[in-house]
């Protein structure tokens, strides 16, 4: 690369890697730095570049639009080499630029919270800290440019953060220098001198004077030899320094120092404000030129505290006395430019002389090399990789080291964020105190979370600033774990809904025992809930834990109490899962089969559309009804129906079942059944029983069902009257052929031909064969093992005399029973305790009858799914009692169905109406 490829300023990283050849003349001389950083206003014209163009009087950067490369690293240090001049020119570019800040506000996503944003501005600050320790590293002068004529205090804390972190990385940067051709002063130190630092403010329109100088208070014939613009340089001077002194930024011993100031020249100039009037401009510069040379007073010599100042100031006036005359009419010094300002410090430089810039009593020499190009560029390469980018292998360890020393910064830069980690330190114990107030030693997640959004109300009381959302996560974090230490509560509910009263825990595994000792603990599930309820049969009663699974409210407690009670009672089994495989796996989760595929319920249904609507007298509306079903079989029809006899309905095909098909033997339910879950699949047990208590003649309508538990009054079945027709009227034809219509059917308060009363004149013993009398009792049981039977939706039996129940039966079996209605007899709390629909008594009289059970319970709101038995249309033997118990818990594969709570309605809970059906048998063929 010739010199005239340095034409145009290039990023400091093209220029290191780039070879440069030198011209001859130039290639043995030393070269001298000069960095230039500082901020800028929002005006057109960048001030940083403008100064560049004017120190090197030529047109390098662009003044209006950004720089062609993007925003990389390399790209915020912009270097110039003028070799005639024998400077380096670097410029480095912040997010106090207005370019900078404009790209940095584009980088930023629009929906970043308040903290990532700080997070963001702060980590470009960090970043702008590692580039200006380069420029310190490097430079031998450096240029702190301002927008304005005020000192911003803010660098006093920047440059003890800067200083702080260069005593930190010393050693790396050492590391990585220590094979460059350089002095041992510059490997020691990791800089070719402590840098001079320079300060450039720009003078705004509101300070501007008369051109009579009139402003020297009241005397206008006594002007004032300094111009108000070096007057205000030589304040602004005085107060850097104090400021600095102060802060013990600037040391008696430069070579400790970040950077020196020089202590007998000038080192803050002030550019003056563009003047809008041409014509005084031109006024000006005439008087300029018409100016006559004073001899100038010498300076009167000042003992006391004031002597370094007034030194200060006499050797500046004496680095002036070359570029300024005195105006013969104004008696006023004239200003030198600001080539002329800086050039006086990079003579020093090139001429070998340094910086002699220590103070005190014992001013120690500080250490000065002045690096060729190619030596210089061997550091700065170092260095760059090291600060700044790590391109190369063998400096990624350093790099990342001096990367974990940016921690020193945030003491000094991140004031805000430090200001806001201790108030919210602060609002983390009172929102500790806030989560823990009031709770109990074991609790759910909904109590969690309800006393974390309490302490989190306190936290945002008391927490401000960026902190906020981090100290935030960690009082989510300290609360969970403060929860999960020992006080979580097992979250699984029972079957009654009832939460777990154990401290989370692990379910014993088969064959496993309970130890409470470890951690979690290995525990069964228990709610401290105990109830009554009552064995299959009925007849003995048992207290029972809450259940948490449905083979332990419908199966297991029955079968232990079957054992002592009704275990030799003659049953109907309700068919099961069979596997065929020593490992069956439960069928995927079940949905609701679609329109297109009617379930079990679906198809009774519509058979059950098809029937005239006169069931409400439970006799059949065509006596040559054929049955689908025999004991221990399953349909999921009704039959066909036929117009004739029994022969001629036999005849006729039966239309083929979806149960019909064989049940999976690899696959099992793994819930109840229910009119959701699909064909072929049978659960693992039981839920439903079906016993044989005895005969019909078992039972007494004077005394009522024998059982414990009964209310007084209240064990009563109701009677159901069925008209059966005998052989002996189809052959008299004294009554009415039972074609299928409506005069099958007696009317409500109509005497029957045959019946006693009737103007028949059939004898006595033709009218017991007409009518034959049923029982059927719907028993209810609450928690407590109080039962009763109901006579209604709202009613409860109560008999207190002789004779039995008079409501007839009808009423229940026309009607949606309810699955749960209130106890008669509450305690003394204010919760109200609901009884169950537990079992279903039916006696079937020794009658040509046919009695079909079909019982479908639908335990939650619509459209909630009907659960039914294993086996549908059961028919019951003749001269029998028989006692159906239902499922004390119903659930699905999606989970359990939940007893209603307070103030639900109870009539969503219910058993379908048609639970039970009654026909007249068919004669054995003669």
């Amino acid at each position: 690369m010739r010199e005239a490829n340095m034409a145009e300023p290039v990023s400091v990283g093209a220029l290191l890697q780039s070879e440069l050849v030198e011209d001859v003349l130039y290639r043995e001389e030393g070269l001298c730095v000069v960095g230039i950083f500082g901020k800028s206003n929002m005006q057109l014209g960048p001030l940083k570049e403008s100064l560049v163009n004017n120190l090197a009087d030529k047109h390098l950067f662009a003044l209006f639009g950004g720089p062609g490369d993007g925003g990389t690293a390399d790209s915020h240090i912009q270097a110039f080499y003028n070799q005639e001049d024998r400077v380096l020119y670097l410029l480095l570019s912040s997010g106090c630029d207005s370019r900078q800040l404009l790209r940095a506000c584009h980088t930023l996503s629009a929906g970043a919270g308040h903290s990532d944003a700080h997070d963001f501005w702060k980590g470009l600050e960090k970043q702008h800290c590692l580039h200006l320790l380069y420029m310190f590293s490097v430079c031998h002068v450096l240029l702190l440019v301002h927008p304005n004529h005020t000192f911003d205090v803010t660098y006093d804390r920047f440059f003890r953060a800067l200083d702080a972190l260069r005593q930190k990385v010393l050693p790396m940067i050492r590391a990585a220098i220590k094979d460059c051709p350089v002095s041992k002063e510059w490997k020691l130190n990791c800089r070719p001198c402590p840098p001079r630092l320079l300060f450039v403010f720009q003078m705004n329109g509101t300070l501007k004077v008369s051109a009579n100088g009139s402003e020297s208070g009241g005397n206008p014939d006594k002007p004032k030899k300094h111009s108000p613009r070096r007057r205000l340089q030589h304040a602004l001077e005085d107060q850097i320094y104090r400021i600095f002194r102060k802060s013990r930024v600037l040391t008696n011993q430069s070579s400790n120092c970040l950077f020196t100031v020089p202590a007998n020249q000038a080192f803050v100039y002030v550019i003056p404000a563009t003047d809008e009037d041409p014509v005084g401009t031109l006024l000006a510069q005439l008087r300029s030129n018409c100016i006559l040379c004073e001899p100038e007073t010498p300076p009167v010599v000042v003992r006391g505290p004031r002597r370094y100042q007034q030194m200060r100031r006499s050797a500046r006036q004496a680095s002036f006395s070359t570029d300024s005359v005195i105006a013969p009419l104004g008696g006023q010094l004239v200003d030198c430019s600001l080539k002329e300002f800086l050039w006086q410090h990079v003579e020093l430089v090139l001429t070998k002389k340094g910086f002699d810039d220590s103070v005190g009593r014992n001013p120690q020499p500080s250490h000065f090399e002045l690096p060729t190009y190619s030596k210089w560029v061997q550091v700065a390469s170092r260095l760059h990789h090291v600060l700044i980018t790590t391109t190369e292998e063998e400096m990624a360890e350093l790099s990342t080291k001096v990367q974990s020393q940016l921690k020193v910064l945030e003491g000094f830069l991140e004031a805000d964020t430090k200001f806001s980690e201790i108030r919210c330190q602060k609002a983390l114990p009172l929102a500790h105190s806030a989560y823990q107030s009031n709770l109990p030693h074991n609790y759910t997640t909904t109590v969690h979370k309800n006393q974390l959004a309490l302490a989190l109300r306190v936290y945002s009381q008391h927490a401000r600033g960026v902190a906020f959302q981090r100290y935030a996560l960690q009082l989510h974090e300290d609360c969970y774990k403060f929860w999960s230490n020992g006080h979580q509560l097992c979250e699984e509910r029972s079957l009654t809904d009832q939460h777990c009263v154990h401290k989370f825990h692990l379910l014993p595994q088969p064959g496993e025992k309970p130890d409470i000792d470890r951690n979690p603990p290995i525990l069964n599930h228990n709610s401290r809930g105990r109830s009554t309820s009552s064995c299959n049969c009925g007849r003995k009663q048992a207290p029972r834990e809450d259940p948490f699974d449905v083979q332990g409210a419908n199966y297991d407690f029955f079968q232990i109490l079957e054992e002592k009670c009704c275990g030799k009672l003659e049953r109907i089994e309700f068919p099961v899962f069979q596997p065929s495989t020593p490992d069956p796996a439960p069928a995927p989760n079940q949905t609701q089969p679609p329109p297109s595929e009617p379930s079990e319920s679906g198809e009774a249904e519509k058979v059950k559309e098809q029937e005239p609507s006169t069931t409400q007298s439970h006799t059949p509306a065509d006596t040559s009804l054929s049955l689908a079903l025999s004991l221990g079989q399953s349909s999921d029809s009704l039959g066909t129906y036929g117009e004739g006899d029994g022969t001629e309905t036999q005849a006729q095909p039966k239309r083929p079942s979806l149960v019909d098909r064989q049940p999976s033997t690899v696959e099992y339910l793994p819930g109840m059944m229910h009119s959701g879950c699909s064909k072929g699949l049978l659960p693992k047990f039981s839920s439903w029983s079906l016993v044989k208590l005895g005969t019909a003649k078992s039972y007494n309508c004077h005394t009522g069902l024998e059982q414990p538990g009964f209310l007084p009054g209240s064990s009563f079945l109701l009677p159901w009257d069925l008209v059966i027709r005998s052989r002996s009227e189809e052959d008299t034809g004294l009554t009415e052929t039972l074609d299928g219509g409506t005069s099958s059917w007696p009317a409500p308060n109509k005497n029957l031909v045959g019946k006693r009363g009737s103007t028949g004149g059939l004898g006595r013993s033709r009218r017991r064969d007409d009518m034959a009398r049923a029982f059927v009792g719907f028993e209810y049981e609450d928690s407590r093992g109080r039962r009763f039977i109901s006579s209604g939706p709202d009613k409860i039996v109560k008999v207190l005399g002789p004779g039995g129940a008079k409501d007839p039966a009808t009423r229940v079996l026309n009607t949606d029973m309810p699955l749960y209605i209130p106890s008669p007899s509450q305690g003394r709390g204010l919760k109200s305790h609901y009884a169950q629909l537990a079992r279903l008594f039916i006696v079937v009289p020794d009658a040509p009858l046919e009695v079909t059970l079909n019982p479908q319970v639908q335990p939650s709101l619509p459209p909630g799914p009907v659960f039914h038995p294993e086996q549908t249309e059961i028919v019951l033997p003749s001269d029998s009692l028989w006692v159906l118990r239902f499922p004390f818990s119903y659930a699905t594969d999606h989970g359990p169905c939940y007893p209603p709570k307070e103030n639900q309605p109870l009539n969503n809970y219910k058993v379908l109406r048609g639970i039970l059906k009654a026909t007249t048998a068919n004669p054995p063929p003669q």
